[in-house]
């Protein structure tokens, strides 16, 4: 049996080694960042010079066009042109799905870094409280502390705006004509069209979960629940009486 300084020292041990691997990790993630932003600059750079090269492509085309038409040249140069053009074109889409693919990675990197934060660090006026989470194939239920009202709703949308550029896809806000047709109270809850994975989502129900904002999430329909994937924020609704 372990004496007392001999227990304390192997959780001593135990501490240490899981800050180490924290730190191990946060620098993995660092190092990757750092190299998808540099793979995307280089893209970039890439693509600066495909788009160049693209419109003298495109104008030698125009003038091999003017030439044929005029019997000054044979088609078939025409169309090696045509076709060294659509390669060039090609090469453009996916420099340009690379530069997307890039944008996704690190958003992704970020999005789960948030959420490791959010599940080690828990804010001083939530410690007496453990949220609680249940898993289902389709749905995931996020008990969170904190007292969420539609009050608080352009937190959430400030969030996402600065995230993604573009306002939160809200489909309901309040009740709604199918709430009533559903027969749930949904006075208090927001419904956020979006696919729980998908990427904003994820980053969405990241969020939620940092801030203790208890959700919903529907990955498809449920009869008489939900009429397809969406985010609910909010406590469940309630059946209306």
């Amino acid at each position: 049996m372990l004496s007392a300084v001999g227990l304390s020292g192997v959780q001593d041990a135990q501490a240490q080694k899981s800050a180490a691997a924290s730190t191990e990790l946060t620098n993995s993630r660092a190092s990757l960042i750092g190299a998808t932003r540099e793979f995307k600059s280089g893209s970039e750079n890439l693509l600066r010079l495909q788009e160049a090269e693209i419109a003298k492509a495109t104008a030698k085309l125009e003038e091999l066009r003017r030439l044929v038409a005029e019997g000054l040249v044979a088609k078939n140069e025409l169309r090696e042109s045509e076709q060294a053009l659509a390669t060039i074109q090609a090469r453009i889409e996916t420099t340009r799905r690379q530069i997307a693919d890039s944008d996704q990675t690190i958003a992704e990197i970020l999005a789960a870094e948030e959420f490791a934060k959010s599940q080690s660090v828990v804010p001083a006026n939530r410690a007496l409280t453990k949220p609680r989470s249940y898993l289902t194939p389709t749905v995931l239920r996020y008990n969170g502390p904190t007292n969420w009202s539609l009050a608080n709703l352009g937190d959430i949308q400030g969030f996402f705006s600065s995230k993604f550029g573009r306002s939160l896809p809200t489909s309901a806000i309040g009740q709604s004509g199918t709430h009533n047709q559903l027969g749930f109270d949904h006075r208090h809850a927001v419904d956020v069209a979006l696919h729980p994975d998908s990427l904003e989502g994820k980053v969405l129900i990241s969020y939620l979960q940092s801030q203790g904002i208890p959700f919903l999430a529907f990955r498809a329909a449920v009869p008489g629940v939900a009429t397809g994937p969406h985010i609910h924020i909010g406590s469940p609704s309630h059946r209306l009486v």
